[in-house]
């Protein structure tokens, strides 16, 4: 008779990694056998953040959410802040926060994932890299877990595939796997990604970075960030522009950037008006000179029909503010995003409504998921990632109880 194993946990990334730590420390004697296809664990949490790895977020709320968003705030509340600090301390992991957003110490991503994974293996998890999943299916009141080497049986199975986020490093089986144990999944599609645009004129500003208020509007909603944002031959891309992505799902999607914040629209007009009557023989080229990026400035000067190559002493009062509210008032009709391969973040997956607060499954006992293959997705700030651990730990605390026999 084959041999039946406690735990398969299908996905190596931060909520598999975290989990089987977890449930080792509650369940010392149970065998958990990590399955990941990449050809090493963490492979996406180690760039996750630039590399620095924004591990957390100290202040996570519902708001900080999509999909069910108030799953994500009562699973954080079983797991806090506090408590994934000294979580990650008892690992050797110190933090270092930059207001709400939390780091490792090191600012490594790889740091993290080197702690994780030490201690899983140190724990007793077996971890098989290089190793996909091809299907799961029930098998005397257990799983068979089927990969190119051949089939084996758990007592119990956590699906932690992540989503498609990240191109290569992401994964579709996830969702495959629960679709064919009786699951409904939500449409999935890129968030925290850049976007495209319009292409005509962000193609003349491309490689250039201001600081802009950034709205964006479409049948889903309206939304509003600052920050950086970087003008690309394709779109927009920065912090504030990944923030609003996902109302790019939308119909009749647009982003407004306001690209002097500092200045009101009137303010901005006076300041220009001051500027042409000081210096009315310079020429239009040189109008934003110590003011805005000189080349967006000329480049806006020319959308509003103006010969930058004239002198300041011909602009009109209706010039100056056809330039104000242009700056102010910078609309760019959205075209789609990146896609997935530039994603953060995948926003749908599975719908929560089949899951318990522990995680397991109400359709297939045994069966848990965590992590982005849920239907819930953070913003960027280290939200998504508090989420992984939180879920995490919430299903290891319920597989333990499963193992236990304590779940009828």
């Amino acid at each position: 008779m084959k041999k039946v194993n406690d735990i398969a946990v299908i996905g190596g990334g931060a909520a598999g990694l975290f989990f089987a730590v977890t449930v080792k420390r509650l369940v010392p004697e149970a065998s958990v056998t990590v399955f990941e296809a990449n050809d090493r664990v963490g492979k996406k949490l180690a760039i996750t953040g630039n590399g620095r790895c924004n591990i957390t977020n100290r202040s996570a709320s519902a708001e900080d959410y999509h999909g069910d968003g108030m799953l994500a705030e009562r699973t954080l509340k079983g797991f806090d802040y506090e408590a994934q600090k000294a979580f990650f301390e008892s690992l050797g992991v110190y933090f270092k926060t930059e207001n709400d957003k939390v780091y490792p110490s090191s600012l490594q991503a790889a740091s993290v994932v080197d702690a994780l994974r030490f201690e899983a293996e140190e724990s007793g998890a077996e971890l098989k890299c290089g190793c996909r999943v091809s299907a799961i299916r029930r098998e005397n009141g257990g799983f068979s877990v089927e990969t190119e080497s051949g089939t084996d049986l758990f007592k119990s199975a956590v699906i932690a595939c992540g989503g498609r986020a990240g191109g290569k490093l992401g994964s579709i089986s996830g969702y495959e796997i629960l679709r064919s144990l009786g699951h409904k999944i939500e449409p999935v599609f890129p968030s925290v990604v850049p976007l495209k645009t319009e292409t005509e004129i962000v193609r003349r500003l491309k490689g250039i970075k201001v600081d802009a208020t950034v709205t964006a509007e479409s049948s889903l909603g309206v939304r509003t960030e600052s920050g950086e944002v970087l003008f690309c031959d394709y779109g927009i891309s920065g912090p504030p522009v990944m923030q609003v992505s996902r109302l790019a799902e939308g119909q009749n999607a647009r982003v407004i950037l306001d690209l002097m914040p500092d200045f009101g629209e009137r303010k901005l007009a006076d300041i220009i008006e001051k500027t042409v009557t000081a210096h009315p023989e310079r020429p239009i080229s040189e109008l934003f000179t110590g003011l805005l990026h000189k080349k967006l400035g000329q480049v806006i000067t020319r959308e509003c029909g103006i010969d930058i190559n004239r002198s300041f002493s011909t602009l009109q009062i209706g010039d100056i503010k056809r330039i104000s509210q242009r700056i102010k008032h910078f609309e760019l009709k959205v075209t789609g995003t990146m896609g997935f391969e530039n994603a953060q973040v995948t926003a749908g997956g599975a719908q929560t409504a089949q899951f318990f607060d522990s995680f397991m499954s109400k359709k297939a006992k045994g069966l848990f998921a965590i992590g982005e293959v849920l239907n819930v997705d953070g913003d960027c700030g280290g939200f998504n990632l508090a989420f992984a651990w939180s879920s995490a730990y919430a299903a290891a605390r319920g597989m333990a109880e499963y193992l236990n026999g304590d779940v009828k």
